[in-house]
């Protein structure tokens, strides 16, 4: 059995939060569902302070340190989000933009490309689903390339029509 973390950016009364919940459950894994729609994290302010001064820290206190505890004690991650302009949402991509204290400051060369050290002993594997209209291409490659600055494996990502896709890679 699995663990997988959901974090979810829709309204917690969304089909389509039940619905991934139920199909990640459905390949027997244990789901967490991490909640952020009401959730009023703030923007990285590029101060480097969980770099430099508090590693894996990071300055601001408004509660995201939780779920910087919980990437690191799930198999996976799955990002569930609404779509603006083709991508995901302004809460979604603040999401993602606040994992650096997961990573050094310090870069090494993996392939002939400049990676962040990763700062914990642990292979990221994440995925997102999305609810709407976006360039399932451009989510695909947007996900590799945030996987691979993590040192991890992207699960990729898929509309939530294909929720079994997700769940199958996992």
């Amino acid at each position: 059995m699995k663990k997988i973390l959901l974090v979810n950016t829709l309204p917690e009364n969304d089909l389509s939060v039940s619905n991934v919940v139920q199909a990640l459950e459905s390949e027997d894994n244990k789901v967490q569902v991490f909640y952020a729609y009401e959730k009023n994290f703030r923007p990285c302010v590029g101060c480097n302070v969980c770099w430099l001064i508090t590693p894996g820290v990071c300055s601001q206190r408004d509660g995201y340190d939780e779920l910087l505890k919980a990437y690191l004690a799930n198999d996976a991650v799955i990002f569930l989000s609404g779509t603006t302009l083709n991508f995901v949402d302004c809460k979604m991509k603040n999401i993602i933009d606040r994992m650096l204290p997961l990573v050094t400051m310090g870069i090494h060369i993996v392939d002939g490309q400049c990676r962040h050290i990763p700062r914990y002993d642990k292979k990221f594997r994440f995925g997102l689903v999305y609810s709407g209209v976006a360039d399932n291409e451009y989510l695909n490659y947007w996900m590799e390339r945030v996987t691979l600055n993590f040192g991890g494996e992207s699960l990729g990502a898929y509309p939530v029509s294909d929720v079994k896709g997700v769940s199958a890679c996992i």
